[in-house]
């Protein structure tokens, strides 16, 4: 996120133009704000928090790293193995030759 202030400079820019000398650009850490949650899922965060000796904040973002960042321990190939062996080739085989009146053939 970007935020940008003015400095005091008694007037507006003109023209939406906004000269390099009168802004200070500073970069911060981006915010998420949760609204509309369960009292339930509140106080669950809050004594998972507790119990491990951090605030609900540091939790929730210690949760958010967990389930959003993390990555599989299987590899594509594994899960290609995991699949059931549900048939042969010639089950999913696609019709090609349609008869269909395209006005293309003669």
């Amino acid at each position: 996120m970007l935020t940008v202030s003015y400095k005091s400079t008694g007037a507006m820019p003109i023209d939406n133009e906004i000269p390099n000398d009168i802004i200070d650009i500073k970069r911060t850490m981006p915010q998420l704000i949760v609204r509309e949650l369960e009292e339930a899922v509140v106080h669950a965060l809050k004594l998972r928090a507790a119990k491990k000796g951090v605030s609900a904040e540091a939790e929730h973002r210690a949760i958010l790293r967990e389930v959003l960042l993390r990555r599989s321990s299987r590899s594509f190939k594994d899960a290609l193995l995991a699949m059931p062996d549900v048939g042969t080739d010639a089950d999913f085989a696609i019709d090609r030759d349609l008869d269909r009146d395209d006005g293309l053939s003669p």
